[in-house]
C-alpha cells in the first residue's frame, strides 16, 4: 500500500532525527561529565538539591493518547478550532534524546525526576509499577493531578514552549524568576510538544546542563531576520501613514505567536538574528532577575513556600555556572497551542522512499532493517504534509480524509498535488507515533501565486476572513443616515469650527480629524475629534460580539479585513468631509510655548471640511502648494465643504504646524524615545503585481498628526484610570531587555560611540549625538536604530486592576508616559471602543454630579464648544479626587459603569489578553504580507543586486543587512564544495576563498556538501563589462573594481568583489537576491554573495 511506505517513510526520517539526536546528547553527557568531574565536593549536583524531595509516584498517570486530564481542548482564536486532542508520550526504551543519561546517576533515579527505571512504556496507575505494553516512542504525559502537585512542589515548571526555527530538535522553555531560558533539547525531551503549547517541564540534573552558547565570548546586539521592527509603530501609519501614535511602536521589538520576546544568540562572535527562531549554533535567551519568590497573597501556602525556595536554589545554582544552561523535558501539555489548529503546509504525492527498497520496523526509535518488507503501523493509506513554518515537525494525513478532488488527483498520479498549499489541523499526535496526524481543512492554490500565500497567512494568524454576519448587519442604521435631532440637545455642536481629516489618499475609514482657533495672541484651542463608534457598538449585541472576535482591522498590502462592517466604518462611522458626524472630542487651550492651560473633553457633533492627504499637508508645510494652486486642481484635488476657505484650512495646517513642535520639543525633553526607519513601499502596476520598491523616509506631516494623537490618548488614559482605577484599559511598555541593552551599549563602545542606557531619554539624546557623527554614513545609523530595537518590548493592553499597587508599571518606556491608553482609532481597535465607553460612563457620571451639586460649585451652563471651557470635575486639567471618592461620588460613578456596561476587573484583563493575542496576529499577517510581495518583486526580477553590510561573522554564516529592502539575511558557508572557509575568532575576520589548484577532496558522503553557487553568485570577468565612462577615464586598463554585469537587475551599478574576500563586522559587501520556493516549498529571500574570478 502506498500510504503504508509513506508512512513508514515518515517514521524512518523521524527515527533519523531522533537517531542524531541521541549521538549528539550521548557526546554533550560525556562533555558535562568531564566538566564537572573536578567540581569541590561542596557542590550540588543532582536536581535534589535544587527542586527539593520529589513527591512519590504520580498518581494517575494518562497512557495511551491521554495528556493532562483527558482530552484538552484547544483555545479558539478564531472561528477556527478544535478540540480532543489526544496527549503525547515518550517512553524510556524509545529515549532517543539520551535522556536516561540525564537522569540516573550511578545507576540511581534522580528522585527530582520521577522516572521508572524499567524499559516500560506505561506510567504506573494508583502507585504501581509501570507495565509493559505495545511499543511507545514517547513517555506518557503525567496527568493534572501530578503537575498540579509537582509544580507547587517546585518539581516543574509551568512555561512556553518556543521552538527554534533553524533547528527544531532545539527547543526553550521561560521559568518566571530564573534569568536564563531552559533548552528542551530532542524530540524525546519535547514529549510532542508544538510550537506555543504551554507545557509543564522538569529541569534535569546539574551534571546534563548544556554549556551555554556564547558564554565567555564577546556579543554584540542582535538583529531580526527580516523584521519590521516598528511594525507597531507604523501600525497607524501603515492604515493611516507613518505617523499617528507612532512612537507607542517603538515598542516594536518583535514579539512571536505567544506574545513573549525571543532573542537568539550563536557562536558567531558578533550581532546574529532574533530570527523567529535561533541557528544551529544558536539558543534563545531572555534577560530577568532571579527572584526570592513568586508574588502571591499574604497567606502563603506551603506548596509555594516550597515552589519559592526551589526557584532560589535553581538560581543559585546558575549563579554558581553561569556557562551552564539548563536543560529539562516536557511532562504534560497544560495547554495546548492555537497554532495547532492552523498549520500550512505541502502534501507529498510521491514516495518518500525509492521503490522496492524495503524499510524494516521500527523499534525503539530505530530503523531495522532486517525485514525487508515496509512497516505497517496504520491500516489505511496516508499521506506526507509538509509544513511551510520550520517550527513544526512534518505530519501525515490519511489519505481517506482529503477532499474528493484531492483524492481523484491522487488516484491519476497527478504530481501537481505537490504544488499546492493546503490548509490543516492536527488531529492528535500518540505515544505510539513518531509523528503526528492532521487533516486538511482547505486547498489554498498554487504555492507560487500571491493569493494563495495571502490566505495561508490569514489562516495561519486564525484572522476572520468571513463576511458580516446578518444579525451584525441587523445593528446597524439604515442609509442615508442624519444625525438624531435628541444628539444636537445633548452634544455640543462644533461644526462651526473649521475641521479636518489628515490621512493616506486612499484612506476611506476616517477616524479622527484635527481642528484649531486663536482665542488670544498667546493661546491657540487645539482640538481632536474622534469618531463616536460606541454610539453604534452598543454593549452585548452581535455586532459587539464580531467586533470583539475579530478585534483588529488587518491591513496587508493590496488586502483589507475589517473589524466593523464598511457600511459603519465607511459611511456612517466615518469622518466623511460635507457630513455630520457624531464624534468625542477633546479640547486644549495650548499657549506659545507648547503648554496645556486648560481641557474640555465631551460628545460633539463635527462636520470635516475636507479630506487632506499626508503628502499634501507636506507640500504645504514646505511652503510648495499654496491655495492658488489647490483651487487649480479642481475635481483633481480635495474638495472643501461648508462655508470655510483654503484660506482658513492653510492657516489651520500652519498653526498645527508649529504647535506639534513645540509639543515634539517638550515630549523628547521629558524622555522619549524615537527609533524610527524607513519603510519599505511597493508599487503595483494594474494587475496588482509589484514592479518596484523604494524606502518612504517619514514626512514632518505624519510627525504633526502624530503629537496631537499621543496627547489624547495620554489626556484619556488620565481621565480613566483616575476615575476607574480598578477597571482601565490602559497601555504600557516595559522597559527594554536589560542584557542586551547592555550588548548593544557595549557594541557601540567597541566602535567609538558613547551611549547612555541609563533612561530613554538619555538613550534618544546618545543616538542624537550619534547620528550627527554618523552624518555621511546614514546606513551605519539605520543599523544602530535597527539594533537599538531590539532590546525593546512590546507595548501591551492591560486592565489597572490587575497591576494595582505596581503603578511605576503602567508606564510607557518609549514615549515616556506614566499613562497611555489607545482612544484615536475606534473604526479598526476594539480596545479604542472600550475606551471610549469607559470615557461615556465618566462624562455622564461627571454631568450627574455636577447637577447635585450645583449651589456648591456655582452655576454650570454646560457651554464648552465656542468659547469657554467649563470646569469638568472628573475630565478636566486637574482631577478631583475627594469628590470621585466621596460616597455620593462613588455612587454615582459605579452607577454610570453599569449604564455604559464598563467591564469589570476580571472581565477586562481578559479582553486586554485576548485583544493583544489578536494584535500580535495582525502585526505577523502584515509582516508575512510584506514578505510575500517582496518575494513576488523578486521572482520578477530574477536576481537583484545589492550592497550589504556584514552584521554577524563565524565559522558557518555570515549575516548581513541589506539596505535597499531593509531586510537582514544569512549566507551558510560551511560544506560549501570547493570554497574554503577560514576563521580568526581573536580578530573576528573571516576569509572565503575558492580552491584553484588542487582538486576539492573531502571526506565523507559527497551528497552531503552543497556547490559553491548556494552560497556565491560567481561570474568570470569574461562575463562582465566595463561601464563607458570608465573606458574613457582609464583608457584600456581593466580592473575588476571597474567591473559590472551586464544582464542583472539593480539600481545603479553594483560591483562584484573578489576572491580571496576578506570580512569583518560593517564590512560592505555586494549581494544578489534572488526569490526562493513558492510552488515546491515554504517562499523566502535568497541571499548571495555577488563576486568574480578568473579560476571560476
Amino acid at each position: 500500500m502506498r500510504g503504508t511506505a509513506e508512512q513508514a517513510a515518515v517514521a524512518t526520517a523521524s527515527a533519523e532525527e531522533v537517531d542524531k539526536d541521541k549521538k549528539r546528547r550521548r557526546r554533550q553527557n560525556r562533555r558535562s561529565k568531564q566538566t564537572l568531574a573536578g567540581m569541590p565536593g561542596g557542590v550540588c549536583v543532582s536536581m535534589d538539591s535544587v527542586c527539593g524531595q520529589p513527591p512519590e509516584w504520580p498518581e494517575n498517570w494518562k497512557g495511551g493518547g491521554g495528556g493532562g486530564g483527558g482530552k484538552v481542548r484547544l483555545q479558539k482564536a478564531s472561528g477556527v478550532g478544535f478540540s480532543s486532542l489526544p496527549a503525547m508520550h515518550i517512553n524510556g526504551e524509545g529515549d532517543a534524546g539520551g535522556m536516561t543519561a540525564g537522569f540516573l546517576a550511578g545507576g540511581e533515579i534522580c528522585r527530582s525526576c520521577p522516572l521508572p527505571t524499567s524499559t516500560s512504556t506505561e506510567a504506573p496507575v494508583d502507585g504501581t509499577a509501570p507495565r509493559n505494553t505495545a511499543k511507545m516512542y514517547f513517555s506518557p504525559h503525567w496527568s493534572d493531578r501530578a503537575v498540579e502537585q509537582a509544580i507547587e512542589k517546585g518539581n516543574a515548571f509551568k512555561a512556553t514552549f518556543r521552538v527554534n526555527a533553524h533547528n527544531r530538535l532545539e527547543a526553550y522553555c521561560t521559568i518566571d524568576g530564573v534569568p536564563v531560558d531552559v533548552l528542551i533539547n530532542g524530540v524525546a525531551a519535547q514529549n510532542r510538544a508544538i510550537e506555543g503549547d504551554i507545557v509543564a517541564i522538569m529541569l534535569d540534573p546539574v551534571t546534563s546542563w548544556t554549556r551555554l552558547k556564547g558564554a565567555n565570548m564577546p556579543s554584540n546586539p542582535v538583529l531580526a531576520d527580516d523584521s519590521n521592527i516598528l511594525s507597531e509603530a507604523r501600525e497607524v501609519v501603515g492604515n493611516k501613514c507613518a505617523g499617528k501614535e507612532q512612537v507607542d511602536a517603538n515598542c516594536g521589538c518583535h514579539t512571536y505567536y505567544n506574545g513573549l520576546s525571543r532573542c537568539q544568540f550563536n557562536e558567531n562572535v558578533g550581532i546574529s538574528e532574533v530570527a523567529q527562531s535561533t541557528a544551529g549554533n544558536g539558543h534563545w535567551s531572555s534577560d530577568r532577575k532571579c527572584i526570592n519568590a513568586p508574588e502571591s497573597s499574604n497567606a502563603q501556602t506551603v506548596e509555594q513556600g516550597e515552589a519559592a525556595r526551589a526557584l532560589e536554589r535553581i538560581c543559585a545554582m546558575i549563579n554558581s555556572y553561569p556557562s551552564k544552561r539548563p536543560t529539562g523535558r516536557v511532562l504534560s501539555i497544560i495547554r495546548m497551542s492555537p497554532r495547532r489548529g492552523t498549520v500550512i503546509g505541502f502534501l507529498a504525492s510521491k514516495k518518500w522512499l525509492p521503490e522496492g527498497e524495503g524499510y524494516g520496523n521500527l523499534v525503539n526509535g530505530q530503523v531495522s532493517k532486517k525485514n525487508k518488507h515496509p512497516a505497517s503501523l496504520f491500516d489505511e493509506d496516508y499521506i506526507q504534509l509538509t509544513p511551510t513554518d520550520p517550527k513544526f515537525p512534518k505530519m501525515i494525513v490519511a489519505v481517506i480524509s482529503l477532499p474528493d478532488s484531492v483524492k481523484e488527483r491522487l488516484k491519476n498520479s497527478d504530481r501537481t498535488v505537490d504544488k499546492e498549499l493546503v490548509a490543516a489541523q492536527i488531529d492528535e499526535w500518540n505515544e505510539e507515533s513518531l509523528c503526528p496526524q492532521a487533516h486538511v481543512v482547505h486547498i489554498l492554490g498554487r504555492g507560487g501565486e500571491i493569493e494563495p500565500q495571502i490566505g495561508a497567512i490569514l489562516f495561519e494568524n486564525a484572522i476572520c476572513v468571513a463576511n458580516f454576519s446578518p444579525e451584525s448587519l441587523a445593528c446597524l442604521p439604515d442609509i442615508p443616515w442624519k444625525v438624531p435631532v435628541k444628539e444636537f440637545e445633548t452634544r455640543h455642536d462644533l461644526r462651526n469650527i473649521c475641521t479636518f481629516t489628515i490621512d493616506p489618499s486612499s484612506a476611506i475609514d476616517l477616524d479622527d480629524a484635527l481642528s484649531v482657533e486663536q482665542v488670544s495672541d498667546e493661546i491657540f484651542r487645539v482640538g481632536v475629534h474622534v469618531a463616536d463608534v460606541s454610539y453604534f457598538v452598543l454593549p452585548d449585541t452581535a455586532l459587539d460580539t464580531e467586533a470583539q472576535i475579530r478585534s483588529t482591522s488587518v491591513y496587508i498590502l493590496q488586502h483589507k479585513l475589517p473589524m466593523l462592517p464598511p457600511k459603519l466604518s465607511e459611511e456612517v462611522g466615518s469622518l466623511i468631509p460635507g457630513a455630520d458626524r457624531l464624534a468625542f472630542s477633546i479640547i486644549w487651550d495650548i499657549d506659545c510655548f507648547g503648554n496645556i492651560r486648560d481641557r474640555w473633553i465631551g460628545r460633539s457633533i463635527i462636520q470635516s471640511c475636507c479630506k487632506l492627504s499626508y503628502d499634501l499637508v507636506q507640500d504645504i508645510i514646505d511652503g510648495s502648494f499654496d491655495e492658488d494652486r489647490v483651487s487649480l486642481l479642481g475635481s483633481l484635488g480635495p474638495q472643501l465643504h461648508d462655508k470655510f476657505k483654503w484660506k482658513d484650512v492653510f492657516e489651520s495646517l500652519r498653526s498645527l504646524h508649529e504647535i506639534s513642535k513645540k509639543l515634539r520639543d517638550i515630549r523628547f525633553k521629558g524622555g522619549a524615545l524615537w527609533l524610527e526607519t524607513a519603510k519599505l513601499v511597493f508599487l503595483f502596476d494594474e494587475c496588482g503585481t509589484p514592479y518596484d520598491s523604494f524606502l518612504n523616509e517619514r514626512k514632518e506631516s505624519c510627525s504633526l498628526v502624530e503629537e496631537f494623537m499621543l496627547l489624547a490618548n495620554r489626556s484619556v488614559a488620565e481621565v480613566i484610570s483616575r476615575a476607574f482605577p480598578d477597571c482601565a484599559l490602559l497601555r504600557r511598555h516595559p522597559e527594554p531587555n536589560l542584557r542586551k541593552l547592555k550588548e548593544f551599549e557595549a557594541f557601540c563602545s567597541k566602535h567609538g560611540f558613547e551611549l547612555d542606557t541609563s533612561s530613554s531619554g538619555q538613550l534618544h539624546l546618545s543616538l542624537s549625538k550619534i547620528r550627527e557623527k554618523l552624518k555621511n554614513d546614514p546606513l551605519l545609523f539605520d543599523i544602530l536604530i535597527s539594533y537599538a530595537s531590539r532590546p525593546m518590548q512590546s507595548a501591551t493592553y492591560f486592565c489597572t486592576g490587575n497591576l494595582k499597587g505596581r503603578e511605576n508599571d503602567w508606564a510607557h518606556y518609549a514615549l515616556s508616559f506614566p499613562l497611555y491608553t489607545h482612544f484615536t482609532s475606534p473604526l479598526r481597535r476594539y480596545p479604542d471602543i472600550i475606551v471610549h465607553r469607559t470615557l461615556s460612563a465618566i462624562l455622564d457620571a461627571e454631568d450627574s454630579y455636577l447637577k447635585k451639586k450645583q449651589n456648591l460649585l456655582g452655576a454650570y451652563n454646560g457651554e464648552g464648544s465656542g468659547s469657554e471651557i467649563a470646569t469638568r470635575l472628573f475630565t478636566g486639567l486637574y482631577f478631583d479626587k475627594g469628590a470621585a471618592e466621596s460616597e455620593e461620588g462613588s455612587q454615582i460613578l459605579s452607577a454610570a459603569a453599569l449604564k455604559f456596561k464598563v467591564p469589570g476587573t476580571e472581565v477586562l484583563a481578559e479582553v486586554a489578553a485576548y485583544c493583544n493575542e489578536r494584535k500580535l496576529a495582525s502585526r505577523h499577517a502584515e509582516d508575512a504580507g510584506e514578505k510575500v510581495y517582496l518575494w513576488a518583486l523578486l521572482k520578477k526580477k530574477e536576481v537583484l543586486l545589492s550592497e550589504a553590510r556584514v552584521l554577524g561573522l563565524g565559522p558557518r554564516f555570515l549575516s548581513v543587512y541589506i539596505h535597499k529592502l531593509a531586510i537582514e539575511r544569512r549566507i551558510y558557508y560551511d560544506e560549501v564544495e570547493g570554497l574554503t572557509v577560514e576563521w580568526f575568532e581573536t580578530t573576528c575576520t573571516l576569509v572565503l576563498d575558492i580552491l584553484r589548484n588542487k582538486p576539492f577532496q573531502r571526506r565523507g558522503s559527497p551528497g552531503k556538501f552543497r556547490a559553491i553557487q548556494d552560497v556565491a553568485l560567481v561570474l568570470n570577468p569574461s562575463e562582465l563589462v566595463v561601464p563607458e565612462a570608465e573606458k574613457k577615464a582609464t583608457g584600456a586598463r581593466c580592473d575588476t573594481a571597474s567591473l559590472t554585469s551586464s544582464g542583472l537587475a539593480g539600481d545603479g551599478e553594483i560591483y562584484p568583489t573578489v576572491f580571496p574576500l576578506v570580512l569583518q563586522h560593517l564590512s560592505a559587501v555586494p549581494v544578489a537576491l534572488h526569490a526562493i520556493g513558492g510552488d515546491d516549498g515554504r517562499l523566502d529571500i535568497g541571499v548571495r554573495l555577488y563576486t568574480c574570478s578568473y579560476f571560476w
